[in-house]
């Protein structure tokens, strides 16, 4: 078993909260996050598309990059970049044996998310980037990502309810949260966040995207929007992913790039698993790891543009709003297939199902993905509810003649 299967193994083992042991594996790592200009990214919704967004201008722009994020949808290795490309799965390796090394006499050992940030820092730092866009992983506040320092750009990208035992249940909790990686930089927001999380952000004195942002024309194959007098075309559906690239923008400006950087950059960027259709066969499958209700508005946008019949395969995870999740998407459907996610954090399938029946007249409880596909008569089929979903969906598709 090599080091990239120990660490995803020892994920089972879940997460720990609090900077301390990362900032201690960092110092005897050499403090490699002092090395790079860091651009940090918190939110409910959306860190994966504003880093995909910020990565692709900055290399446009010239600027050696490398980029953590997680959970992988497809492949380990698409968790670190470099230059907006999946790193060499060595590389990987050798920074994660680095880690681990470095973490040896640890009091308290660190987790595996952990040892991914470090590895992470490392590998940009030793590789000579310039910045380093990096994701948060849950919250802010005590999330391994902020024992990080020099910090050029915080950022926070949506404020939602989640993880409500870990972060509190309200909307004042979730900002104090995302809003603890506010340090010592400037902090840029988009203007589609709601009135008490908008006036804490100003309250920190947040720079402030898409104020007069306008869709000009959408489709499921991208849409194109003004902002500050400029007009940008983007990959991805949905309006909030218009507020996700003002955002990049925004930040782009206050770091110097111009306009033609971020227009291919912005135009660049794509993201595996995010409304992401597939046309196979005669039919249509539309991939998203939308996990929560707010997440779901670019799929549905998506999905009411589509004729046709519609087949839905759906899992989530047990800390998850099921009943509002479906109550948005069950109308869409002729046929909800159940299964149950990969994760030892998993909700039950009769639960799931449960939330389907109300609002759809077929709900199915499926042994697996596979089970779930086969035999599907509609025209569209669409995987959601977690990226632990999509590469099996994935694969099978692939398989398909």
């Amino acid at each position: 078993m090599d080091i990239i299967e120990d660490v995803q193994n020892a994920r089972m083992s879940g997460s720990k909260f609090g900077t301390e042991r990362t900032a201690e594996l960092l110092r005897r790592m050499g403090r490699p996050d002092e090395k790079l200009k860091i651009i940090h990214v918190a939110g409910s919704n959306g860190k994966g598309s504003v880093c995909a967004y910020v990565t692709n201008i900055l290399v446009c722009a010239g600027h050696t990059v490398g980029t953590f994020t997680s959970p992988e949808v497809y492949c380990y290795e698409e968790n670190f970049r470099l230059g907006g490309r999946p790193a060499p799965r060595e590389i990987i390796e050798r920074y994660l044996s680095f880690a681990e090394d470095a973490a040896h006499g640890m009091s308290d050992s660190p987790a595996s998310f952990e040892l991914e940030t470090c590895a992470a820092l490392a590998m940009f730092a030793g590789l000579g980037c310039e910045y380093c866009v990096l994701e948060c992983g849950l919250g802010g506040l005590y999330d391994a990502t902020n024992a990080v320092s020099h910090k050029v750009l915080a950022v926070i990208t949506s404020i939602t309810l989640e993880h409500t035992a870990v972060l509190g249940g309200s909307i004042a909790d979730i900002c104090r949260h995302k809003g603890g990686i506010v340090r010592d930089c400037p902090v840029v927001v988009p203007a589609n966040l709601c009135g008490e999380a908008a006036r804490y952000f100003a309250g920190l004195g947040a720079v402030v995207a898409g104020d007069d942002l306008r869709i000009a024309e959408s489709s499921p194959r991208g849409q194109r929007f003004t902002c500050g007098g400029e007009s940008y075309f983007i990959r991805m559906a949905g309006r909030e992913q218009a507020y996700n690239a003002a955002v990049a923008a925004k930040c782009a400006h206050m770091l110097g790039i111009g306009y033609d950087c971020i227009a291919r950059g912005l135009e660049a960027a794509v993201l595996p698993g995010r409304v992401e259709i597939i046309e196979k066969c005669g039919r249509r499958y539309v991939l998203d790891g939308a996990h929560n209700p707010q997440a779901l508005s670019p799929l549905v946008q998506t999905l009411k543009g589509m004729e046709g019949g519609k087949r839905l395969i759906y899992t989530c995870l047990s800390d998850k709003n099921v009943e509002e999740c479906a109550r948005i998407l069950g109308g869409l459907f002729t046929c909800v297939n159940i299964v149950v996610s990969p994760s030892y954090r998993a909700m039950d399938s009769a639960r799931m199902a449960r939330a389907f029946v109300p609002c759809c007249a077929q709900v199915r409880i499926c042994a697996d993905v596979a089970s779930a596909l086969a035999g599907a008569e509609e025209d569209t089929v669409v995987a959601c509810g977690s990226f632990t979903l999509l590469k099996e969906v994935k694969q099978w598709i692939e398989k398909e003649q």
